[in-house]
C-alpha cells in the first residue's frame, strides 16, 4: 500500500474505504460480508474509512466492525456533519454525539461539513457558531481534522477553500469530471495551500467500469494491461495533489484489485500512451451518455417514491449497451418492484434538483427517460407483468 501525508504529517493510505455502498440483505447492511471486506482492506493496509450521518446504517455498521475487531485506534474514521439539517447551535452537538454513539468512539479523525455547494451554506453554519464549536472539539480531541465535502462549481469551491483554515477537503473528481465541479483547478488550489484532498466518485459511481461503452472497454483491453477500474484509479494516483481515493468496495475481489492498484501507483508514473488512451475513452463515453448521473442518491427520497437514479441508470444503459438491455434493467430494478413509482407520477416539485451534485435537470430528464424506457408496448407488458408477478396470494 502506498501512503501520502495529511496536513500534519500523518500517513494515510492512498486508497480509502468508501462506506456508502455496503452490501444490504433484507433491507439491512450485511454485517458479516461487510466485516470480511473491511478486514481484508485493513490487512492490505487501508487506514482511512469514510462514512456519513445520512448513509443508512453505515456509521453503526462501521463502528460495530471496528469495535469487535479492536481496530478503532488503528484506523482513521471520517464522517460528516449533515449541515443541511442544522438550524441551531444545539443541533451541532446533537448530531455529532449521535454519530459518536453509532461509531462507538469518542473522537473522529476526519470530520467534514457534508455536501457544501455554496458558501452561503458555510456562512449559515458560521452564524450558528460553527467556528467556535470546531475549536472546542479540536481542543478536547473529539475532532482531529476538520474539512468539507464539496459538490458545486469551481468558483464557489475556491471561496469556501479560502474562507477557513481547513485541514482537508473532499471533492468529486475523475477523468470524466476533470473540468467540472471543483475540478483540476480546485485540486491544484488545495495542493498549493498544503490542504490534502480526498477523492470521491473516482469511477463515477461505477460508470467508468460497468457502464463504459463496449467500444471503450475494447479499447482499454486491446491497448493496455489495465482493467477499466485500474486505469481510472491510476489516473488519480498519478496526481500529487490527490491524497486519498475513496472506493465504495463491496466484494473481496474489488478490495483486492483496488489494493493491488494502490500499492503499485505513484504520482507522475502514468505514461503518455495511457493519457492518450483515457482521452479517447472519454470521447467514446461522450458519444453515448444521456444523463450524467453518478447514482449518489442525494436526490432521494423522492416525495412520490420515484427511483430517480435507477431510472437514469437504465436510461444510460440503453445507449451505452443497447435498448433491450436498458429496458430489461429498468423492468427488473424499477418497474417490477412492489413499491414502484413511474416517472409519470413526478409532481415537478424540484426538491430532487436542489440536492443533485451534478446539477441535472432531473424533472426534464425523467420525462425524457420515461418516454424512452416505456414506449406503449412496454407499458402494456410491464402492466401485465406486474399483475402476474405481484399478485396477492
Amino acid at each position: 500500500m502506498q501512503y501520502r501525508k495529511d496536513k500534519y504529517g500523518e500517513e494515510l493510505s492512498v486508497l480509502g474505504y468508501g462506506c456508502m455502498r455496503f452490501t444490504t440483505k433484507g433491507g439491512k447492511i450485511d454485517l458479516e460480508k461487510t466485516e470480511q471486506e473491511i478486514l481484508e482492506a485493513y490487512h492490505q493496509g487501508v487506514n482511512y474509512y469514510d462514512t456519513a450521518y445520512i448513509y443508512p446504517g453505515s456509521e453503526a455498521a462501521l463502528g460495530e466492525i471496528l469495535h469487535r475487531n479492536s481496530l478503532r485506534e488503528k484506523v482513521n474514521i471520517a464522517t460528516k456533519l449533515p449541515q443541511y439539517m442544522i438550524n441551531s447551535a444545539a443541533a451541532l452537538d446533537r448530531y455529532f454525539n449521535e454519530e459518536l454513539s453509532r461509531l462507538q468512539t469518542d473522537y473522529v479523525d476526519y470530520y467534514l461539513m457534508h455536501h457544501l455547494t455554496d458558501i452561503v451554506q458555510w456562512e449559515k453554519l458560521k452564524s450558528l457558531g460553527i467556528e467556535e464549536w470546531i475549536k472546542e472539539k479540536k481542543a478536547k480531541g473529539a475532532i482531529r481534522n476538520i474539512g468539507f465535502s464539496y459538490h458545486g462549481n469551481t468558483e464557489m469551491f475556491l471561496k469556501i477553500l479560502n474562507d477557513y483554515d481547513w485541514d482537508f477537503c473532499q471533492i468529486q473528481y475523475n477523468y470524466l469530471d476533470e473540468n467540472t465541479q471543483a475540478g483540476r483547478e480546485g485540486l491544484l488550489a488545495a495542493e498549493a495551500k498544503g490542504i490534502p484532498v480526498v477523492i470521491m466518485e473516482p469511477l463515477r459511481g461505477g460508470k467508468l467500469v460497468n457502464m463504459l461503452p463496449e467500444s471503450a472497454k475494447k479499447m482499454i483491453k486491446e491497448e493496455s494491461n489495465y482493467t477499466p477500474a485500474e486505469l481510472g484509479l491510476k489516473w488519480l494516483y498519478d496526481q500529487s495533489g490527490v491524497t486519498v481515493v475513496l472506493s465504495g468496495m463491496n466484494s473481496l475481489d474489488m478490495v483486492k484489485e483496488n489494493c493491488k492498484t494502490a500499492s503499485e501507483s505513484l504520482a507522475g508514473s502514468l505514461s503518455e500512451k495511457d493519457r492518450n488512451l483515457i482521452a479517447r475513452v472519454i470521447q467514446e463515453i461522450k458519444k453515448t451518455e444521456k444523463v450524467g448521473c453518478t447514482g449518489c442518491r442525494y436526490c432521494m427520497p423522492c416525495v412520490k417514491g420515484i427511483d430517480i437514479p435507477g431510472i437514469f441508470r437504465a436510461y444510460n444503459t440503453m445507449y451505452s449497451e443497447n435498448k433491450s438491455s436498458g429496458r430489461f434493467q429498468y423492468a427488473q430494478a424499477v418497474a417490477l418492484r412492489t413499491d414502484a413509482a413511474f416517472a409519470s407520477e413526478c409532481i415537478k416539485c424540484g426538491k430532487c434538483e436542489k440536492h443533485c451534485p451534478q446539477n441535472i435537470p432531473i424533472r426534464e430528464k425523467l420525462q425524457e427517460a420515461d418516454k424512452a424506457l416505456r414506449p406503449l408496448p412496454y407499458k402494456i407488458g410491464i402492466a401485465l407483468a406486474r399483475k402476474f408477478l405481484l399478485r396477492k396470494k
